[in-house]
């Protein structure tokens, strides 16, 4: 008697378990769970699922990445355009500080920048006054007079 008739007949997998067995894997299920699942053994998951198994993270990457497009594009979805740019444009919220040559203009902004801070700190280091009766403020907002005294 050959082995094919002692036992259980052949392994077939079903249409319906080979969907079960792309969507588990683009989900990232491992196959020992998969096959856990489908209640078979490790290697015959391998052997009668392999395509399924090699093309499942791609499938749902696939549809994933579809979805977003159509969600930046059509959906006018700002959060998923911006992923977009970053993820598959290479964009970035902040650049790298490059000042280059004193010519350049990230150099020039540089300049501006150191100047108009230097401004900010001698008008904060000057008395400020009440504009009506030209009286200095005091250093600590605490230390005001009220209105009473």
């Amino acid at each position: 008697m050959s082995r094919r008739h002692r036992g259980k007949p052949p392994y077939q997998p079903t249409d319906q378990q080979r969907r079960q067995v792309t969507t588990m894997t683009g989900l990232g299920i491992i196959q020992d769970d998969i096959a856990r699942f489908l209640e078979i053994d490790d290697k015959t998951l391998r052997k009668h699922f392999r395509r399924e198994l090699d093309t499942g993270a791609i499938e749902a990457n696939m549809r994933v990445a579809s979805s977003l497009y159509t969600m930046a594009t059509q959906d006018k979805n700002v959060a998923a355009a911006i992923w977009w740019t970053k993820a598959r444009m290479g964009w970035r919220e902040q650049q790298e500080l490059n000042v280059g040559s004193r010519d350049s203009p990230t150099h020039l902004h540089l300049l501006a920048a150191v100047a108009i801070s230097t401004e900010l700190a001698q008008r904060q280091a000057e008395p400020q006054t009440i504009d009506s009766e030209q009286q200095p403020l005091p250093a600590n907002l605490l230390d005001a007079p009220t209105p009473t005294e």
